[in-house]
């Protein structure tokens, strides 16, 4: 039996795999070297008020910047004005450098009034 000779494509395909699992390893390693024992550090951010129906909902963003993943993750938004209304969510898994969005609704018009935004609180994994 004679044996069988590799052609340039097949060359070519076996570089590119050897490449990307190269870098693919090279970045997990670089990734698991370099994780922070410190805990999550969330932001919150506000989007504008759209009007639904009869609610008002607005997006709220949230990102993890760094430290380690949240799990169960609420959200709290007030409204202030002459009758404080709030809203809030939870967010089941939010792992380092994520974001994630969701949306809470208020039933009065939020668009002229202060909204503040807090996390209340989230569980490590």
């Amino acid at each position: 039996m004679s044996k069988l000779q590799k052609n340039w494509f097949e060359w070519v395909v076996f570089g590119v795999s050897l490449l990307l699992t190269a870098a693919t390893l090279g970045y997990l390693v670089y990734d698991g070297a370099t994780i922070s024992e410190a805990p999550p550090a969330i932001q919150v951010h506000l989007g504008a008020a759209v009007e639904r129906g009869e609610q008002f909902v607005v997006p709220v963003t949230l990102i993890n910047r760094e430290g380690q993943t949240a799990e169960g993750v609420k959200v709290e938004v007030t409204l202030a004005g002459d009758v404080e209304e709030r809203s809030e969510f939870v967010v089941a898994f939010l792992p380092r450098g994520a974001t994630r969005q969701g949306w809470v609704a208020f039933n009065r018009d939020p668009r002229g009034s202060q909204m503040t935004a807090r996390v209340v609180g989230y569980e490590e994994p």
